[in-house]
């Protein structure tokens, strides 16, 4: 399954729609952004295209 995320807009998992207890991600030109879906005027992490391939591919996140 693929979903096509919306470009400059932050999104999260239709998985955790419901929830608020989450991470939202946001992809702008080359920089994919993440924060968290409880604090959305906190601080943000910001990757390039390859350390965020890099973070996909660890499996870390499925923790």
């Amino acid at each position: 399954m693929t979903y096509e995320a919306p470009a400059g807009k932050w999104f999260k998992s239709r998985w955790s729609e419901a929830s608020n207890a989450c991470v939202e991600v946001k992809f702008d030109g080359d920089v994919v952004a993440v924060r968290d879906s409880k604090n959305p005027g906190g601080p943000e992490l910001e990757f390039g295209p390859q350390a965020w391939d890099a973070f996909l591919s660890s499996g870390i996140w499925k923790r």
